[in-house]
């Protein structure tokens, strides 16, 4: 077989037995999003598997958005279930819930999806896990929302270098929003024990204006996954603010870019 007929047959093959895994701080994911908002949500995240959101509003009809996104995820050619959070714990900053949605025919959800409790006062919305299960074998992503720069999310984000070592036996990936960038020496515990970021030096936060079309503020949105375990194959930015004629337009769906990994696990 030429070798130029071998890789693409190695391509589409191997992509059957990948997962895309979709992570996005939707900011403020309620009754303010309208119906327009919703598609488009829907119409960005449809060709992943598994999709983290941040920053879904604990009341306002923060649960009833998720369901109202599911439904029209629906609509689009793929059966979709999700499990919401409840509201996180601490009451010192601001509360919020978390949410995660897959396609049943790809993954498979193992158990009940959990808040943090052991860390649930030293990190102020504590991370929200769910296991699923691909080809006889688990992930469980820990979906995550920091508080914000000024109040120094490193203050949170040291105490996951326990969590590894709470969970032994899951094969933990680490999501969200963690108003942190992963060359901060915060993270250098998790790296140490094999954990690496799928992106670096990718800004995902958006600027109120662009600036010779430059539209990201900060390096905050990020995966982590351990390398013995996880293996990916592809990493995407999703820029869904060229969708629109204004960032300020763009910013009614949210502040943050959504980013997304394809991984296989090892």
């Amino acid at each position: 077989m030429p070798r130029i007929l071998f890789l693409f047959f190695l391509l589409s093959t191997t992509s059957f037995s990948q997962i895309k895994l979709l992570s996005w701080n939707i900011e403020n994911l309620g009754s303010s999003k309208s119906d327009t908002t919703i598609s488009f949500i829907a119409n960005t995240i449809k060709n992943y598997d598994v999709v983290a959101l941040q920053e879904v509003v604990a009341g306002n009809g923060g649960a009833q958005a998720v369901a109202q996104l599911a439904d029209e995820l629906n609509r689009k050619g793929a059966k979709w279930d999700y499990v919401i959070s409840d509201p996180t714990s601490s009451s010192a900053y601001k509360v919020e819930r978390y949410a995660f949605l897959w396609k049943t025919a790809k993954v498979k959800k193992i158990g009940k999806a959990w808040l943090e409790q052991k860390y649930n006062l030293e990190i102020d919305r504590e991370p929200f896990y769910c296991t699923f299960e691909y080809n006889n074998k688990q992930f469980t992503i820990a979906n995550f929302h920091a508080i914000t720069k000024k109040k120094q999310p490193e203050t949170e984000i040291k105490y996951f270098k326990y969590l590894p070592a709470q969970y032994p036996d899951l094969n933990l990936i680490f999501v969200g929003d963690f108003n942190c960038p992963q060359s901060h020496t915060v993270f250098n515990p998790l790296k140490k024990m094999g954990y690496q970021s799928a992106f670096i030096n990718q800004k995902t936060s958006l600027k109120q204006e662009c600036k010779n079309d430059n539209c990201l503020a900060s390096e905050f949105d990020n995966i982590w996954y351990k390398t013995a375990k996880i293996a990916v194959t592809k990493t995407e930015a999703i820029h869904f603010y060229t969708n629109f004629e204004t960032l300020k337009k763009a910013r009614a769906i949210s502040d943050h870019i959504p980013i997304a990994v394809t991984f296989s696990i090892n």
